[in-house]
């Protein structure tokens, strides 16, 4: 839908001045645009958006507020950002800051995406999750039907802004939610990545490590990205984890569970690991170091026998799918990446099995 690039998009607060606000006031006066919008949840709205209070054009600009979580990811919230910006006056010149987690950027991108075929973007990613991951590689899009992210474009932001600000304000859960992903960058990446964050410490978090690790893991995805922007090829690797973890997060929104998508990443990434060890050959002490680190800091989703076949069901909708066919992305061994992979359902329901093992179901 977009063909802009996704190089270069990456901005750091602590270059030049380490000022929230001066860094993204310079990053403002150099994009061109007639009006500017801010959109936020009513929780970032609150807690995040005063951050900015000292930069003139934020004053100035437009704010549109939409219900926070992923359960408001919705066709709904996405058409009152389009009339908020048609109501004000927004034209194809304008530009839209996305201030909070993945689900403010995703939505938010997909408004900038298809408003008058596409305006300008910036993503602020408030949370862990959001830094690593959803404001990162220019996928947007929508919860439809109850499937996870089922509308959507590919549509890079100008771009991400990632402070370190913001973390400090986030509780435990949401700091291992954003962790699952950056675990997963380390698996597809090296072995030495890998390593240094299963030292990672939840319950006492060093922040100047925990940024360093974030850019870090940014860099890994970003350099997928530019690579394979429209996910033909190696960016497929970026799903490890995804194809099952979507269909927990997707069962638990159905069953009305208040599940983070990070920890279903967690989950996903102990079943598909399973896969890769039984398909792939993925070395099985890996396999254990990662169950183990998982279970030790991740919560776990009630699933038993009886919700496999719903659970497959769920998996067949996956956007990675062909003719129907479960696409999984799979490791031979850490940065050894085995795309495109098919899987019997029978070892499937082993990889759910092993699952309820692992967490203790």
């Amino acid at each position: 839908m977009n063909s802009r690039s996704n190089k270069n998009n990456l901005q750091r607060t602590k270059s030049p001045s380490g000022d929230l606000g001066v860094d993204l006031g310079i990053i403002l006066s150099r994009i061109k645009h007639d009006k500017l919008f801010v959109l936020t949840d009513q929780n970032t709205a609150k807690l995040c958006l005063p951050l900015l209070a000292n930069i003139p054009a934020i004053k100035n600009a437009g704010q549109i507020v939409i219900p926070a979580n992923d359960t408001n990811k919705t066709l709904e919230n996405l058409a009152h950002i389009w009339k908020f910006l048609t109501e004000n006056g927004a034209t194809r010149h304008s530009l839209l800051i996305n201030l909070g987690g993945g689900m403010i950027t995703d939505i938010g991108g997909f408004a900038a995406a298809t408003f008058k075929r596409g305006i300008k973007y910036i993503n602020i990613p408030t949370t862990l999750l959001g830094a690593v991951d959803a404001a990162v590689g220019g996928k947007t899009g929508i919860n439809f039907e109850g499937f996870k992210n089922e509308i959507g474009a590919f549509y890079p932001a100008e771009r991400v802004f990632i402070s370190s600000h913001f973390f400090s304000t986030l509780n435990r859960e949401d700091i291992l939610s954003g962790f699952a992903e950056m675990l997963k960058h380390a698996l597809i990446h090296s072995e030495t990545e890998w390593e240094k964050l299963l030292f990672f410490d939840a319950g006492n978090v060093d922040y100047d490590w925990l940024t360093e690790a974030v850019f870090r893991s940014v860099s890994i995805k970003e350099h997928i990205v530019e690579k394979d922007p429209y996910e033909h090829d190696i960016r497929k690797a970026l799903n490890l984890g995804h194809t099952i973890g979507h269909a927990f997060e997707s069962f638990a929104l159905e069953t009305e569970k208040t599940v983070l998508h990070g920890y279903t990443v967690a989950w996903g990434l102990i079943s598909e690991l399973y896969l890769s060890h039984r398909v792939c050959g993925f070395p099985k002490e890996k396999l254990q170091k990662t169950v183990r680190f998982i279970y030790q800091n991740y919560s776990a989703l009630p699933i038993d026998c009886d919700d496999y076949e719903h659970l497959y069901e769920i998996m067949k909708h996956d956007k990675k799918n062909q003719s129907a066919t479960i696409n999984f992305t799979l490791l031979a061994d850490i940065g050894d990446i085995k795309i495109n992979q098919t899987v019997d359902k029978d070892l499937v329901f082993q990889s759910l099995d092993f699952y309820r093992d692992s967490v203790g179901l």
